[in-house]
């Protein structure tokens, strides 16, 4: 049986476990406390930005791979240099880690991105502002998720905190119709498989809903999508899932707007829309095994995040309400704003699934 050990027990950990039993594989999770998503598979709770703790942990394990991104390079290289696979490796998770890093890399592959720029300081940041109507996106180069870490700014005096800070990330304000995310699969011998293009809607800066696919797409798009991400995922040597983040401007133009090196709520459509998750192909492809066909079982999917909390009477409540939805409790306490779980359906009509899911969802409220 190989172990793979998972650095991080928040859900994305804890939505490898179904996969992991069913393909007989022993998850073993580093939670960074005992209350974690995850803690069904926690075996050692520890400090991830220590190098003994994870060196520790990993020696029991034969890969490791991440619930987050946020695990320093120090740490991630003496793993390598331990002989431990770390699956996405360091020089890979940097590009997730460090907006800048990433912007740099994309332009070096030729992938379609923003205008952007690297601001040390107010004269850099006002100077761009010039260039580009007055206004852009400035982005911590890390740590930001979730809308945090980003504003849009007209003024270099509104990023003044940040770069007393560092150098930040500068893009320009891309006009566009909606977000995109393209998710691919890479395993260490070079196979690569993409999901369907889906389109996520943001709320506050965080995903609220995910259409997959995503409706009235054009072939153009779609290839382009796809040769983003399959481009990034060879360029980068990525192992595991890679999530795409893209922006389809007004003016057609297809763009890299951010990347994640693991699972991704983009792709949680896929547990119950999709004969192999997200989730099981990240295994798959952290241990080098064969891809699962990404084919879609139904015509539409719609996912819902929920956010709070999710009482075991309003699960029963949804279920009740809408027998087709699948609900996903992440096991998390209460808290406003947090992503406490998600609801699926999949169907023949995207308005009819899009009204079941929303109504399932409402059970939440």
């Amino acid at each position: 049986m190989p172990i793979v050990g998972v650095i991080g027990a928040g859900q994305l950990a804890r939505m490898m476990i179904p996969p992991a039993v069913a393909l007989g594989i022993e998850l073993r999770v580093l939670a960074e406390a005992e209350d974690g998503s995850a803690r069904l598979a926690a075996t050692q709770v520890g400090d991830y930005r220590d190098v003994e703790t994870v060196l520790g942990f990993a020696r029991a394990c034969d890969v490791i791979t991440f619930d987050h991104e946020h695990v320093p390079q120090d740490v991630l290289r003496a793993l390598v240099d331990a002989g431990v696979a770390v699956r996405p490796g360091p020089d890979a998770l940097l590009h997730a880690q460090d907006k800048l890093t990433m912007r740099a890399r994309l332009a070096e592959l030729g992938i379609p991105q923003p205008d952007w720029t690297r601001a040390e300081t107010a004269a850099d940041l006002a100077s761009f502002l010039d260039d580009h109507g007055g206004r852009a996106v400035v982005k911590t180069p890390r740590g930001g998720y979730d809308g945090k870490g980003v504003r849009v700014v007209a003024d270099a005096a509104e990023a003044a905190d940040w770069l007393e800070a560092g150098p930040v990330l500068v893009e320009e304000l891309v006009p566009f119709q909606r977000e995109l995310a393209q998710l691919i699969a890479r395993r260490p011998s070079g196979e690569a498989r993409t999901w369907p293009l889906v389109e996520t809607v943001q709320r506050g800066g965080v995903c609220a809903e995910v259409i997959a696919p995503a409706p009235r797409v054009t072939d153009a798009v779609e290839r382009a999508a796809a040769e983003i991400a399959t481009s990034i995922a060879h360029g980068l040597s990525v192992t595991g899932v890679l999530a795409v983040e893209l922006f389809e401007a007004n003016d057609g133009r297809v763009l890299v707007n951010e990347l994640a090196m693991r699972p991704h709520n983009s792709g949680h459509v896929t547990i119950d829309g999709h004969t192999t998750s997200q989730f099981e192909q990240h295994l798959r492809a952290v241990l080098d095994w064969p891809l699962g066909d990404t084919a879609a079982l139904a015509e539409w999917g719609v996912m819902i995040n929920v956010f709070g909390a999710l009482p075991d009477d309003r699960i029963a409540l949804a279920l009740g309400h809408q027998p087709s939805a699948k609900v996903h409790a992440y096991g998390k306490g209460p808290r406003a704003g947090r992503k406490a779980g998600h609801v699926t359906v999949i169907g023949s009509d995207l308005d009819d699934v899009a009204y079941r899911a929303r109504a399932a969802a409402a059970s939440f409220d």
